[in-house]
């Protein structure tokens, strides 16, 4: 092979990779970290900025049946709440936080503009 098809190769395997390396959707990288705040059932939280003692009642009564939770940070930033497939305990004891202050203890996933939180451990604060 000549040393210019080489280099045509080479160049090409080249602009390949950077192409994948652009293009290509990455896998979701998990941090773990734990983080303190107001489990919200995010139907009322989305609709109607519900939150706080005065809606824990219904929180927990929306996340039981079946709404998505997520967890307001400290920080004003808020999280999906999801179960870790393994032992889906602490994710159902989070519903039965809703409304309540808690720290979260998981790993932090984030796709596009949606992050969450796989619930490792939950206790109220």
């Amino acid at each position: 092979m000549s040393a210019r098809v080489r280099t045509i190769f080479g160049l090409s395997l080249s602009g390949l990779a950077l192409f994948a390396l652009t293009f290509v959707p990455t896998l979701a990288r998990a941090e773990e970290k734990t983080i303190k705040g107001e489990v919200l059932d995010l139907a009322c939280y989305l609709s109607q900025g519900a939150k706080g003692a005065d809606h824990a009642s219904c929180a927990r009564s929306c996340a039981k049946g079946g709404q998505p939770i997520g967890l307001l940070s400290d920080d004003g930033k808020v999280y999906t709440l999801i179960a870790n497939h393994d032992n889906m305990k602490p994710f159902e004891d989070a519903k039965g936080l809703a409304g309540a202050h808690v720290e979260v203890k998981g790993k932090v996933y984030k796709q596009g503009a949606l992050e969450g939180i796989e619930v490792l451990a939950i206790a109220a604060k």
